[in-house]
C-alpha cells in the first residue's frame, strides 16, 4: 500500500481467514473519560460475519464493557456493521467519521464527531521482521466531540483520539505479543507505534517496531507523516503484568544521535479475556518536548502453554 485514499476507507474484500476493523480510541486532557470502540469483519466458513467491543472509563475506573462476535453481515458499508452497541459512520473520508455506542441498559453510551488533525500514518505488512503480524492499515490523529452517558447522566465531551482501519489475517502460532501504542499531544503532534514479538523470540531485540511521527511542515504547517527509523520502547508493568509507566526513545533519521523522547504513566485500564489471548487495554497521560497529552496502550498477548 504505496498510499492511502479514500477508496481505501471501505470495507476491504476478504479471504477465509482475514479479519477487517476499524478501531476509535479517545480521552479528554485530565483522562477523566476514555473510550475505545471497534467495529470488524472476518470471513469464517465462507460467509461474513461482524463483531464489536466497547469499552468506558470514568473517573479513572471502567464504568461499561460490551462485546458481541458472529454477527451477521447486514450491509456493505461501514455504516450498515452493528454489534456490540457500537456504529460508526464515514462522513468524509480520511477526514471525518462519526462513531455511537450504547450498552445494553441505556445507562453508559457515548455519541462522538471525529475530525482528521493528522497526516496518515500506515502500517504495511511488508515491514521488516514478521510482517508485523500480517497486518495492514492506517492511523490518523482526530480530536474528539459530542456527548458522554454515564450512569444515566449525559455530559458534553471534548477531547483527542486516533481512529485506526487495519486489515489482514495474523497469525497467532506465530507470535506470543502485539502493542499497539498512540500518544496524542497539545498542537495535533503525536505518535503511532506497533510492536510484534515473535513466539520464538529471544528478547526485546527480536520484536519488530513501527512508529510514525506525526506532526506539521514547519514551512508550509501542512500535516507530515515521518516513519521513525529507530523506535524503542521501554515499559514497566505491575506484578499482574500490566502495563504502568512507558517511555519513548525516537531516532527519526538513520544517523540520528538526538532522540525525541516520551513519558508516560497510566491513567485507567482493565484486562480482556479473549480466549486464547488477553488484552491488557490501558489509557494513558504523556509528556513530549514540553507538550501533553493523553493516548492509549494496549497489549495483545497469548496466554496458552506454547506462549
Amino acid at each position: 500500500m504505496s498510499s492511502v485514499t479514500a477508496e481505501h476507507e471501505a470495507p476491504r474484500a476478504l479471504d477465509e481467514g482475514q479479519s477487517d476493523a476499524v478501531t476509535v480510541a479517545f480521552s479528554d486532557a485530565e483522562a477523566d473519560v476514555c473510550g475505545v470502540a471497534r467495529i470488524g469483519r472476518a470471513m469464517a466458513g465462507g460467509e461474513i460475519v461482524t463483531s464489536g467491543l466497547a469499552l468506558l472509563f470514568a473517573g479513572g475506573e471502567p464504568v461499561a464493557v460490551r462485546a458481541e462476535g458472529g454477527v451477521p453481515r447486514s450491509g456493505t458499508g461501514w455504516g450498515d456493521v452493528h454489534a456490540a452497541g457500537v456504529e460508526t459512520q464515514i462522513v468524509d473520508p480520511l477526514r471525518a467519521w462519526k462513531v455511537t455506542f450504547e450498552d445494553e441498559d441505556g445507562r453508559h453510551a457515548f455519541a462522538l464527531d471525529l475530525t482528521a488533525v493528522s497526516a496518515v500514518a500506515r502500517l504495511e505488512a511488508g515491514l521488516p521482521a514478521g510482517k508485523l503480524g500480517g497486518m495492514e492499515g492506517y492511523d490518523q490523529l482526530v480530536t474528539v466531540a459530542g456527548t458522554v452517558t454515564v450512569d444515566g447522566q449525559e455530559r458534553p465531551f471534548a477531547g483527542r483520539g486516533q481512529r485506526g482501519h487495519s486489515w489482514g489475517a495474523p497469525d497467532w502460532d506465530k507470535l506470543s505479543v502485539a502493542r499497539a501504542l498512540g500518544v496524542w499531544l497539545e498542537g495535533d503532534v503525536g505518535v503511532t507505534l506497533t510492536a510484534v514479538r515473535p513466539a520464538k523470540a529471544q528478547s526485546h531485540a527480536d520484536e519488530a517496531i513501527h512508529a510514525v511521527m506525526l506532526g506539521h511542515d514547519g514551512e508550509s504547517n501542512e500535516p507530515v507523516a515521518q516513519v521513525v527509523a529507530d523506535p524503542r520502547v521501554s515499559t514497566t508493568y505491575d506484578a499482574e503484568g500490566r502495563q504502568r509507566h512507558a517511555g519513548l526513545e525516537l531516532y527519526l533519521g538513520e544517523d540520528d544521535d538526538y532522540a525525541r523522547r516520551a513519558a508516560g504513566e497510566v491513567s485507567c485500564g482493565t484486562t480482556l479475556d479473549l480466549g486464547r489471548l488477553r488484552l491488557d487495554c490501558a489509557f494513558f497521560t504523556w509528556r513530549m518536548d514540553g507538550r501533553s497529552g493523553v493516548g492509549r496502550y494496549d497489549v495483545l498477548r497469548r496466554v496458552d502453554a506454547a506462549a
